[in-house]
């Protein structure tokens, strides 16, 4: 439905441009809307490969390991039955950590196996465990430490402190991950 719904504001936009007589207008702002992703994809590579390097760095030194087993004890309090499965929690622990250096990208691989450890404890393979629901709050809502992609979006754009976003993301995200689990745990209760 939402596709039939773009297309129509798309096409009316295209009609009203053409009968307005603003054609060559409207061409141009179609070559620049290309141009503009393409130009900012370009830019972002380049530090999302960076901070891609630092990741396998903090990885290979050991950096993950320890924030993971912070995290353990944690967790293994949060979830019910994926708290006691080491696959399944050792997936979750890889995602989440992924997401706190801001590397989402790195994390979706995680967290599909996360999820496949979670449904295979399911004894409802129909519906959603509380784990399962849990663990899509927090990683929708996962503390960033180093939001990497954002710090490359804002470079990429041209902004003169692009690292000045670390402290506000850390704030916002742990306020949104606190609120995540409180309402997860109090739903948990009752449905």
């Amino acid at each position: 439905m939402i596709n039939y719904i773009w297309f129509f504001i798309l096409i009316c936009g295209i009609v009203i441009g053409l009968v307005t007589g603003r054609g060559e207008m409207l061409s141009q702002a179609v070559v620049k809307a290309a141009n503009s992703p393409v130009e900012l994809l370009i830019g972002m590579v380049g530090l999302l490969c960076l901070w891609c390097g630092v990741m396998k760095i903090a990885e290979k030194s050991g950096l993950t390991d320890k924030l993971a087993a912070m995290m353990n004890p944690i967790l293994k309090r949060l979830f019910k039955s994926a708290g006691r499965d080491k696959g399944a929690l050792g997936a979750i622990v890889m995602n989440l950590t992924a997401n706190m250096m801001g590397l989402s990208n790195a994390a979706t691989p995680f967290g599909i196996k996360a999820m496949e450890e979670m449904q295979r404890l399911n004894r409802d393979k129909d519906t959603a465990s509380d784990d399962m629901a849990l663990f899509l709050v927090m990683n929708a809502a996962c503390i960033q430490l180093l939001p990497a992609t954002v710090i490359s979006l804002r470079a990429a754009a041209g902004s003169s402190n692009p690292g000045m976003i670390i402290l506000p993301a850390i704030i916002a995200t742990a306020t949104a991950a606190v609120v995540g689990v409180t309402c997860c745990k109090i739903l948990e209760k009752f449905f």
